[in-house]
């Protein structure tokens, strides 16, 4: 571990389990500035065999202190997964046009209950995407990511009573969508010595 007043870097080494034999070292690197907290995960194949891989971060942003009900979001996603109503497995790619997942030039949240990967996603001339989600108070949180992400999962995080729910926004940047490793869709496949990267920032901003 490597730790500075604004920074750290953690680091394991993922040895083979039964369903899993591979090994792989993965370093995790935070960073704080103006700009936002800055994450990166390092991932490389420390094995011989073939490692099929995937990553994501899993936060929950919160806008401000009015209900999530009543923020709004803006999320630059054509398409998104649809799933099972029981455990949510995954069903098709469906376009978000005249839905009520369509996020594209920001709007309130309302009752909406999300809990579905997005992709399709709007990525800038740099390689980058970003959502916002912002409170009615004036005051927005959001995330970036590169193009090492095309899917985001998003959750309104709802809860049965009595557990209180809707308390964040689930923003998960992901290398490839939920069930990858079953569907091979975007899973990525490191040989020995093998390396892959991504990164994300949570930012505040000014509405």
């Amino acid at each position: 571990m490597e730790h500075h007043a604004s920074s750290v870097s953690l680091a394991v080494t993922l040895e083979p389990v039964p369903g899993y034999p591979h090994r792989l070292s993965l370093r995790a690197d935070y960073r704080l500035s103006s700009a936002g907290l800055d994450s990166r995960v390092s991932a490389m194949n420390a094995g011989t065999t073939s490692a099929p891989y995937g990553v994501c971060p899993h936060p929950y942003l919160l806008a401000g202190p009015a209900p999530l009900d009543e923020w709004s979001l803006e999320l630059p996603a054509g398409a998104f997964l649809e799933v099972t109503a029981d455990r949510l497995l995954p069903r098709n790619v469906r376009d978000v046009d005249n839905h009520g997942f369509d996020f594209r030039g920001g709007r309130v949240i309302g009752t909406t209950e999300i809990d579905h990967a997005f992709t399709g996603i709007g990525f800038d001339g740099d390689g980058r995407a970003q959502m916002v989600v912002r409170d009615p108070g004036g005051t927005a949180v959001g995330m970036a990511w590169d193009r090492s992400c095309p899917w985001v999962q998003i959750h309104t995080a709802d809860k049965k009573a009595p557990e209180r729910s809707r308390l964040g926004l689930a923003v998960e940047p992901m290398t490839c969508p939920p069930d990858a490793f079953n569907s091979g869709t975007d899973v990525h496949r490191l040989g020995p010595g093998g390396t892959h990267e991504a990164s994300w920032t949570i930012f505040a901003q000014d509405s």
